[in-house]
């Protein structure tokens, strides 16, 4: 069977393949195979800068051919580093021997093809190579679906800072809010999840196969080689990689900040499994309709129905993200003496955790965008819940020294249906000052939101 969306085993490269096109160039293998490249020859170039005698500085011309073998790069090349992978049985060599058949008919390059991975371990490509993927995939990709998510509900949060709704504590009627007061409840614990995961710094090192610099030493002892690496793991792009140094390590990066990446990220997924699940009641209270879209069925057999479907793909796949997430980060920090090899496997799998959760994102985008405010479903719900208002009468009667206060409001209100008419007919016998009577006459559940209004403008 030829390989087709439609035959992919998983669905982020299947059913979902089009909604992924920004995270596959940077988290696929073939995105993988581009930064090992990539640091690869920028380790070659800076040795070539170093001061060896044996390894002049490489020219501007061969220096140009190398960033074009990083920046051309393309499925061909990938394809042509899995057929020598055939032999190797080992992918970090398959890319050595790759980058040394392109040097033939470059002599300045094929003298210096030996410098190619030297004195490095697979592991200071591969660490190295992952920590620029969590990179671009972080910066370019989760961070900007994460901030369209984020402005649309700042958004909705201006929009209906002043809509009161009643609040359900328990799934009971409680203390009124705003709509708009609720989505910034979400806007602000997004914030600050957000600016965990932009904060995390992604580490790398460069010291060979037991993080010693052991086979670097033996070639030239008396040369500076934590400070070397550490100019080419921090110097920005080009010169270097742009990442933060990992001084010590065994023969892999110990993943702590990958751990600590992939919780920050579960921890803001969260966040969205709680909001998609609320916005999901909400739909289904009726406040909120959704825009219909020409030709979509909600049911096949019940032609009115308009399911809440984005918030609930978001839900399944926010899910399924956290599950890998946390696997990646109770898994990868942890290994047997100086390695094993299972974290090579695992870590394949972070575009598998990312894609999840870039694919809730957009259908977060989505189902936000179709939502319609439907203020008078939510009118409708205040005004059958005078009972709200128990709480700021027996508050009232606090301040006034009235006896009781909470156990008379407990009595009255207590499993009893409440209207208007019963709940000022209580107010209007209380011996409290007129003035104070006159406000608590005045008030309605749909005035009674505090300062909700004022904190949802606010976010």
């Amino acid at each position: 069977m030829s390989f087709s969306a439609i035959s992919a085993l998983s669905p982020l490269d299947g059913r979902y393949a089009s909604r992924l096109a920004k995270l596959r160039p940077i988290m696929s293998e073939l995105g993988y195979m581009q930064r090992r490249l990539q640091v690869e020859l920028a380790w070659l170039v800076a040795l070539s800068d170093a001061g060896f005698r044996e390894f002049a500085p490489l020219t501007p011309d061969a220096r140009r051919y190398l960033s074009g073998l990083v920046l051309n790069f393309s499925e061909a090349d990938g394809e042509a580093i899995k057929a020598i992978e055939k032999t190797t049985n080992h992918d970090v060599k398959a890319v050595e021997y790759w980058i040394k058949a392109k040097f033939e008919g470059h002599a300045e390059l094929v003298a210096a093809s030996e410098f190619v991975h030297f004195a490095c371990t697979s592991e200071d490509i591969n660490n190295t190579s992952h920590a620029l993927q969590l990179q671009a995939g972080r910066d370019q990709v989760l961070l900007p679906a994460m901030d369209a998510i984020i402005g649309k509900l700042r958004e909705m949060a201006h929009a209906f800072a002043h809509v009161p709704m009643l609040s359900r504590t328990h799934g009971q009627t409680a203390s009124p809010t705003t709509v708009g007061k609720e989505i910034a409840n979400v806007v602000a614990r997004l914030d600050g999840a957000r600016s965990r995961i932009a904060g995390v710094r992604l580490l790398a090192k460069m010291n060979g196969a037991v993080g010693n610099y052991n086979a670097h030493l033996s070639a030239w002892p008396d040369f500076d080689w934590e400070s070397f690496s550490r100019r080419v793991v921090e110097s920005p792009e080009p010169v270097g990689l742009g990442l933060q140094f990992q001084p010590y390590s065994i023969q892999i990066e110990p993943h702590d900040y990958m751990a600590e990446l992939f919780d920050a990220v579960a921890r803001a997924n969260t966040i969205l499994i709680d909001w998609s699940r609320d916005v999901w009641g909400y739909v289904s209270l009726g406040y909120f309709k959704q825009k219909l879209r020409e030709g979509e069925v909600g049911s096949s057999t019940m032609p009115h129905k308009v399911n809440p479907i984005d918030f609930e793909n978001a839900e399944g796949n926010l899910g399924l993200s956290n599950a890998l997430l946390r696997h990646l980060s109770e898994k990868l920090p942890i290994s047997r003496w100086q390695r094993d090899l299972t974290d090579s496997t695992v870590l394949r799998n972070i575009g598998v955790a990312l894609g999840h959760a870039i694919l809730a994102y957009h259908s977060l985008a989505t189902g936000l965008g179709k939502l319609e405010l439907n203020e008078s479903a939510i009118a409708a719900d205040l005004d059958t819940a005078w009972e709200v208002l128990a709480e700021p009468i027996q508050t009232v009667m606090r301040r006034f020294g009235l006896p009781q206060p909470y156990e008379q409001l407990k009595a009255f209100t207590r499993g009893a249906p409440m209207t208007r008419e019963l709940m000022q007919g209580f107010i209007a016998r209380l011996d409290i000052p007129a003035l104070e009577k006159q406000r608590l006459l005045a008030l309605t559940p749909a005035s009674y939101t505090g300062l909700a209004a004022t904190l949802a403008r606010r976010v």
